[in-house]
């Protein structure tokens, strides 16, 4: 992979830099009133239908502001039949008592307050209201009204769903339905995984990085030892295929990414997002190509020596040529079949692959250009996440993470595993940024302390490594608390990982050395003995 290969990778890890995210199943809106007798917090309930006494779909509506609450617990949660109310906007009074039956209802013609209350004189247990749109819709009052002591709950079908159970109700059907919103479990293995895969993909590339900077380090002191006075005077390029950033791109990058955020945000399709399935299919090849063919490259080393020049692509090692159709096969398979449920492996490992390809070769030169970025990516997120909600009503930054007016679960370029115990089920997802741009630094601090010859105690990169892992902690502990809505985990990552290298750093008396040239101070082979 080249440096114009890289580039185009790390730009494809930037589309979503910071982001976790779980599903919110309560949602607090402010700006819907609140009154007495309407102060309930918007919830998702799962509505389970029998049809004849047969177990069938389950919907997903969302609770309204007013009413009482949704049972939490599926055992205590009772089935009761549900009827077709008639007329069927439930503004006036039914034709027929209820008798404790769940009414299914239309949207319009009056407030949703006026037909939970004319419901619950008819002697309803419950009121389901159909929406006019696919989308849910916040059930609240108007600021005007009063009498407020409504004591069913009543909750918001997405318009397929309601007109699914009214073609049934109306074939002469038997239904009936079970109400409840389950709360999800704190702590799910997912996120458990998920930090170890963020954690052991930093670990993975950090080492690689640091002992390919090892290897040209030893190659360019050979070099240097044997080599004449005429040489010494030739200005050194650095080694071939890393690329170094600075600090006018770190800040040029975030604008950059902002550009291709409000792209994507823009122009979300279902098309936009198939071409964003194809960049991130190809990245993947390259990265998971490189990966394999630098492990076998220990047992295949003649083929992993031995080039060809092939057309279009230049020349390229026999064991490069060999691995390339399983790569290539992989990610088609992938991008084929990625909407069946496991599909989400075959996109961590492509994810997986690419980090670790280009954290091998983007590097951080030092600690000065690593503050830059990490303090632009910190502000970046925080402001997509959050503050972007003034300007377009809703947090851009996690629209485009979950693929919003798309028929896809999301854009490709996260790491994502399934909630296996949480009732409502989803995904936690933690953006490529979140790993790629902390792992800079972090890979950074490594080769550091391999060149000044430090242990790990000694070191930076231990610490760094604890602070990355304790940042990411965080995140998921604020991810829970706030009921899982999507949360920047830069915020979190950002002080604890920049924060601990520039405490060490000053309290060691090497921050200066690390803030510029970003590595140790080396005794020129060439220096006689009296000048040093």
């Amino acid at each position: 992979m080249d440096r114009s290969r890289a580039l185009r990778a790390l730009m494809l890890l930037w589309l979503i830099p910071g982001l976790t995210y779980a599903g919110d199943i309560v949602h607090e809106d402010d700006k819907a009133p609140k009154l007495p007798g309407c102060s309930n917090h918007f919830i998702l309930v799962k509505v389970q239908t029998w049809i004849n006494n047969e177990e069938d779909s389950e919907f997903v509506g969302v609770g309204a502001r007013f009413g009482t609450t949704i049972q939490t617990k599926e055992k205590y949660a009772s089935r009761t039949p549900l009827s077709l109310s008639d007329p069927s906007d439930c503004c006036t009074a039914p034709k027929e008592k209820i008798a404790g039956d769940i009414l299914l209802v239309h949207r319009g013609r009056c407030k949703f307050t006026t037909k939970a209350k004319v419901a619950e004189a008819a002697g309803a247990s419950a009121l389901l209201i159909i929406n006019n749109r696919k989308e849910l819709y916040k059930m609240v009052c108007e600021r005007n009204e009063t009498d407020l002591d409504i004591n069913i709950p009543a909750i918001m079908l997405p318009h397929d769903a309601g007109v699914s159970l009214e073609r049934s109700l109306k074939s002469g059907a038997s239904l009936s339905v079970q109400l409840y919103s389950p709360d999800r479990p704190l702590v799910d293995t997912a996120e458990v995984f998920l930090w170890l895969m963020a954690v052991g993909t930093i670990l993975c590339a950090s080492y690689w990085s640091a002992w390919s900077a090892r290897e040209a380090s030893i190659e360019q002191e050979k070099l240097l030892k044997d080599a004449p006075d005429e040489f010494l005077k030739m200005e050194t390029t650095g080694s071939s295929g890393v690329v170094d950033i600075n600090t006018t791109s770190a800040i040029l990058f975030v604008v950059i990414a902002s550009c291709f955020l409000i792209l994507l945000y823009k122009l979300m399709s279902f098309w936009f997002v198939e071409l964003l399935v194809v960049l991130f299919a190809i990245g993947g090849v390259e990265g998971l190509q490189t990966c394999l063919v630098a492990m076998l490259s220990r047992w295949f080393k003649c083929a992993g020596e031995t080039f060809i020049k092939v057309p279009f692509f230049g020349v390229v090692s026999y064991l490069t040529l060999a691995v390339s159709p399983f790569c290539v096969a992989f990610a088609v398979l992938w991008a084929v079949y990625r909407r069946i449920s496991f599909a989400w492996i075959g996109q961590d490992v492509l994810g997986i692959a690419l980090i670790i390809t280009v954290l091998q070769i983007v590097r951080v030169p030092n600690l000065k250009v690593g503050m830059v970025l990490l303090s632009c990516a910190f502000l970046y997120d925080i402001f997509w996440v959050f503050v972007s909600k003034r300007w377009f009503h809703e947090s851009v930054m996690i629209v485009v993470a979950r693929g919003d007016r798309t028929a896809e679960d999301g854009v490709p370029m996260l790491l994502k595993i399934p909630r296996m115990f949480d009732p409502w089920g989803g995904y936690s997802i933690i953006g490529f940024g979140d790993i790629l741009l902390p792992g800079l630094l972090i890979a950074f601090s490594l080769r550091y302390d391999w060149a000044a010859r430090k242990n790990l105690q000694a070191g930076y990169f231990l610490w760094s490594m604890v602070a990355y892992g304790s940042g990411l902690l965080i995140t998921y502990v604020a991810l829970n608390l706030m009921d899982g809505h999507g949360q920047p985990a830069l915020l979190y990552i950002v002080p604890f990982t920049l924060g601990t290298l520039l405490t060490l750093g000053w309290k060691r008396g090497e921050l200066t050395n690390l803030f510029t040239k970003g590595e140790p101070e080396r005794v020129c082979p060439h220096t006689p003995p009296s000048a040093q």
